[in-house]
Order: C-alpha cells, then structure tokens, then sequence
C-alpha cells in the first residue's frame, strides 16, 4: 500500500468510527466537551465558554437560558440542579441541532462512547495523532481484510453451483461497499472541501 491509500483508509476510518450508531453521540453526555464547557460556563458565571459549541443562530437562545438558569439556580440546592440540567440540556440540544443531528436526551456521566471518538479527545489533549492514527489503521485494514479474505475465498469456489456464486457476490458487494462508504466518507462534504476544514 502507498502512503497515501494507508493515510485515505486511516482518514476514512475515523470518519466512519465517529459515526457508529449504537454508542453514544459523545457529545450528548455529561461527561463530554459540551458540558464541560458549560460547566466552566457556570464557574466563570460568562456564557462565552458555550458559544463555541453552537451555531450564532442559536446564541441569543443559549443567553437567555444562562440569564434564566443563573436566576433559578439561587433559590435552593434542588434548584440549582435543576437549572444547571436545564441548561445543560439546552445547550446540548442546540449543539446537535447545529450538526443536523437529532437531540435524544443528554446522557449519564460514564456513557460508552465510541473508542475513536475517547482516543480522539485523548489525542487532542496531547497534541499527537499518532496513536490515534495506527489504532484507526489497525481497525480499518482488519475490517478491509476480512471482507477481502471472505470474498476471495468465495470466489475461489464461486462457479460451483448458483448457491456458491451468490455467496461470492455477497461477500464482494460487501467489500465494494465498504470500500465505497470508506471513500465517500475520506472525502467528506462537499461544502467541508471547499471550505478548507
């Protein structure tokens, strides 16, 4: 492989680990960067911390509920949980609109997150991507060679009988579209390339 394929596959993987359905969004958990910005939010007693983490849109919405959330939160211990859920959930929920995405709730402290996205975070922290690059490598050249290793071994007895030749084709349109979603996925949107990011 050259080094640019591996440095595609490597990117493709980050894309599509990030997006992996069954585990947690990441950032719709307490313990995940939306609401620990909000969080500092609250020490400083600034909305700005919050603001990086939804679209200007949604700004004067996200002040009015840090204005509300610092009024209520005076009253009493359970009203300052309460406030401080609140705009938690508010600031979450704008955060999600902001990416196209659904808001189904913020998520317990401790949620599984995806293992890239932690090792992402982790990455970031120490400025280095190179753990998190052979981790992504490593699981998106396994799942590469399993869906070819699978087709070629169904090719190899592909003319046997129809049974055999669809077991074949299964296993080759599942590595093509793996392959596929891989590439679409390293190229990202077209608006994203455009715009540098």
């Amino acid at each position: 492989m050259t080094l640019r394929v591996i440095n595609a596959v490597v990117f493709l993987g980050m894309v599509a680990a990030a997006a992996v359905p069954p585990l947690s969004a990441h950032c719709d958990t307490m313990d995940g960067p939306v609401v620990a910005a909000a969080r500092a939010a609250l020490q400083a007693g600034d909305v700005t911390p919050v603001l990086k983490w939804i679209p200007k849109s949604s700004e004067p919405e996200i002040r009015a509920a840090f204005v509300r959330m610092l009024k209520v939160r005076t009253a009493s211990a359970d009203a300052k949980e309460l406030a401080d859920i609140y705009f938690f959930e508010t600031l979450v929920r704008l955060h999600r609109a902001g990416e196209g995405e659904p808001y189904t709730g913020l998520k317990p402290a401790g949620t599984q997150v995806d293992p890239a996205i932690a090792a992402a975070d982790k990455a970031l922290e120490g400025s280095s991507a190179d753990q998190l690059v052979r981790m992504m490598t490593d699981e998106v050249g396994g799942e590469i060679r399993h869906r070819f290793d699978r087709a070629v071994q169904a090719r190899k007895i592909a003319d046997r009988s129809v049974e055999a030749g669809r077991e074949y084709v299964a296993a080759y349109v599942s590595l093509m579209h793996y392959l596929e979603q891989m590439g679409q996925a390293g190229r990202g949107p077209e608006s994203e390339r455009h715009s540098g990011k």
